[in-house]
């Protein structure tokens, strides 16, 4: 969850490098989030369906910012985002180790390798 809630704080930041937890669990909880509003309005039949819209437009930036973002990590322009397939696996690649262009790791940022286990 505290993955979800960093890719909402800097939901307009298309710069930097986000690891593959951070896109995922985002990715994930987005969602669960998506499924449960839509499901509240089916059963209300108000306008409270709306929710799933509203919240969908409130959560595009943030999720393109992060794509982007992800597509960084990997050493590819944002604009990868925008190819099909290729882009879904560029997100479950594993970044660059190290600086690239786009930034610093954010895995050396925190301290952790990819099982999580300290440095």
């Amino acid at each position: 969850m505290n993955y979800y809630v960093k890719v909402l704080q800097n939901y307009v930041n298309f710069e930097g490098r986000a690891r593959r937890s951070e896109y995922w669990y985002f990715f994930l909880f987005n969602i669960i989030i998506s499924i449960a509003l839509s499901v509240v309005g089916a059963i209300m039949k108000s306008p409270i369906s709306m929710l799933s819209n509203i919240y969908a437009l409130a959560t595009l930036l943030p999720s393109i910012a992060v794509a982007i973002r992800r597509m960084h990590d990997v050493g590819k322009s944002g604009w990868f985002c925008l190819i099909p397939i290729y882009n879904i696996i560029l997100c479950a690649t594993a970044g660059d180790v190290g600086d690239n262009q786009y930034g610093t790791d954010p895995k050396a940022e925190e301290g952790t390798t990819e099982e999580g286990t300290s440095v």
